[in-house]
């Protein structure tokens, strides 16, 4: 991993990284022959699994419910002059008229037909990895190419739907950086899709060697018949449907998992919250309207009243039920692990996700607690990260578990994953994040907060909201009731600005904006010194110049040597030495570097 700075001993209030494997490292037994820049097809079943079942369903649904039609025309097509009326079944009508043959194939012409579309359709389905890009081309009428560069790479994520986890498929989705910028690789095996995943994460890293050295013997899976590769993958999706997710690679003491019990607590505990908000407004409107109704036209209509807005609320209260269902079922078997290629998270229940996020893609960190969480002292842990889908598709929930590398965990597992996600934290920035920053205040603590002045703005955080830079990342604490710490790392920080009103002006404060990358992590803090935020605004363009000079998670196995932060002020020749050190936008002085 790249560092910083030089950096100390870990202090207590974080656990330090668990050893990892050398980067670039890999074993002969998770060797593959697809990442050698030539054109590979999808799995022999991709399109069963991208729509063709689903078809076939539909087509014997319509058969089955209009089979007494669809024999109409089609006798009609061969014998014009004789089209029947069917009085019974129309399958006997068949048998007595000695049509049978002539029925057996027509359904095998359009099985053929079917057959021959999706041998078209994985025929022209194809993907190639090459030293600076994944790309898959697809389509015989209309023709689709997309293509990934490597070094912009934010991570890849193997996916696999239940109905793919029963035959052992599995589909990959490299994450680019810009809208709409993934490349899915759907199916795989998912011995392939790991294989390919190590691969293009490999590739990404910087390190270009090849693995002929200890590749040996081609992929045996490449020399098997088609009929022996799929009675593989179904036996290797019974396997994994029974043994869980692929952890085989990673020491068991270095995998940090969620106790089933722990995650369905908190997500119901979160479910409380809004059920007791559309509860209390239930209740007043049930207090307001049938003592009137009741007045007007007596205790039996006030009585049908009551039984029709409780029929009406029983439908919200189902649904909520199935959203808090959905939610637990996507966290469930959650584990997070070290690799040498990043952070491997996994987690899903039915559908199980796999993503590894490399070293250098997290733009920003951050450590939360629920007012219903602390009793029990439990923390959930976010990120902002580059992602390739759409502004639309970053909306769904599916697409904001991405950005939750911690549903719930207790202070110990906090510690464990961000010495994982933050791994070149310096020493002395550790207590502004854990005993200064997540539990703070603490007197005497660098944060600059709220002045005295203007406390009515937060009456109950004004001591606890603040900010604290470092050459490191910037720091932001919120929350009094609903306790928030964002973690900005200077070296991926894309701008900083500040705003000021009428009135702040009027007080001398104003409010500062952190701009990352899209994602839950906000970057806002508002009612601090003027001046103070005017420091920092001067202070952080060089300093986020020397950290992403320093920084080279985005190359994490290219075995240069780490090039130091320079203890001195940053110069122009510095800036450009460091080949777009700083990041976009930050730069100058003045109400606003972005």
């Amino acid at each position: 991993m790249p560092e910083q700075q030089p950096h100390g001993e870990h202090a207590p209030g974080i656990a330090a990284p668990v050893p990892q494997a050398p980067p670039g490292s890999w074993s002969p037994a998770t060797a593959t022959t697809l990442a050698d820049g030539e054109w590979h097809r999808m799995h022999p079943l991709t399109p069963l699994m991208k729509g063709g079942l689903v078809l076939v369903i539909v087509l014997g649904y319509l058969i089955a419910n209009l089979r007494e039609r669809i024999l109409e025309w089609f006798i009609s097509l061969v014998t014009p002059a004789h089209v029947p009326t069917f009085g019974g079944d129309p399958v006997d009508w068949v048998v007595d008229n000695n049509l049978v043959i002539v029925v057996l194939l027509g359904v095998l012409g359009l099985a053929v037909l079917l057959v021959a579309l999706f041998w078209l359709s994985w025929r022209f389905h194809q993907f190639r990895i090459t030293d600076a890009h994944v790309e898959v081309r697809k389509g015989v009428i209309f023709r689709a190419h997309r293509r990934a560069p490597l070094d912009r790479v934010q991570g890849v994520n193997l996916t696999r739907p239940f109905p793919a986890r029963l035959i052992g498929l599995a589909k990959l989705e490299v994450d680019g950086a810009g809208n709409d910028a993934n490349v899915p690789l759907e199916y795989l095996s998912t011995a392939k899709a790991e294989s390919v995943r190590s691969d293009i994460l490999r590739l990404a890293s910087g390190a270009r060697h090849a693995r002929e050295a200890t590749r040996g013997a081609a992929d045996p899976a490449a020399a098997r018949t088609m009929r022996a590769q799929l009675a593989a993958s179904m036996d290797a999706g019974v396997t994994g449907l029974i043994a869980g997710v692929d952890l085989d690679d990673i020491a068991p003491e270095h995998v940090l998992r969620i106790p089933a019990g722990r995650l369905v607590g908190s997500h119901v505990l979160s479910g409380l919250v809004w059920l007791a908000v559309f509860g209390a407004i239930f209740v007043a409107a049930m207090i307001g309207i049938l003592p009137g109704v009741i007045a007007d036209a007596g205790p039996a209509a006030g009585a049908i009243a009551g039984g029709i807005a409780l029929a009406m609320g029983i439908p919200l209260l189902l649904a909520s039920i199935a959203v808090t269902w959905s939610r637990i079922a996507r966290a469930l078997r959650y584990s997070i692990a070290p690799t040498p290629d990043g952070v491997r998270i996994t987690f899903g229940l039915f559908t199980t996700v796999t993503e590894t996020i490399p070293p250098g893609r997290i733009f920003a960190v951050e450590v939360m607690q629920p007012l219903l969480w602390r009793p029990f002292g439990w923390w959930s842990v976010r990120i902002n990260r580059m992602s390739g889908k759409t502004a639309s598709q970053q909306q769904s929930s599916q697409a904001q578990q991405f950005n939750i590398v911690l549903p719930v965990g207790v202070r110990a597992d906090v510690e464990r994953v961000l010495a994982l996600i933050l791994p070149d934290v310096p020493a002395d920035v550790l207590p502004l994040i854990w005993e200064q920053g997540v539990l703070g205040p603490v007197a005497d603590d660098p944060y600059a907060t709220i002045p005295p002045r203007a406390w009515w703005r937060r009456p109950l955080s004004w001591r606890r909201q603040g900010a604290a830079l470092t050459d490191f990342a910037l720091l932001l604490r919120r929350g009094r009731i609903w306790r928030q710490l964002a973690v900005f790392p200077l070296a991926r920080i894309q701008g900083f600005s500040l705003h000021q009103g009428p009135i702040d002006r009027v007080q001398g404060v104003a409010k500062a904006q952190a701009h990352s990358a899209v994602g839950p992590v906000r970057g806002g803090v508002s009612g601090l010194d003027a001046e103070v935020l005017l420091g920092m605004l001067n202070t952080l363009p060089a300093a986020a110049a020397r950290a992403a000079a320093a920084d080279r998670a985005h190359r994490w196995a290219e075995g240069r040597e780490t090039v130091a932060a320079p203890s001195g002020p940053v110069t122009d020749a510095a800036v450009d030495a460091a080949g777009h050190g700083l990041p976009s936008g930050l730069g100058g002085t003045g109400e606003r570097a972005s």
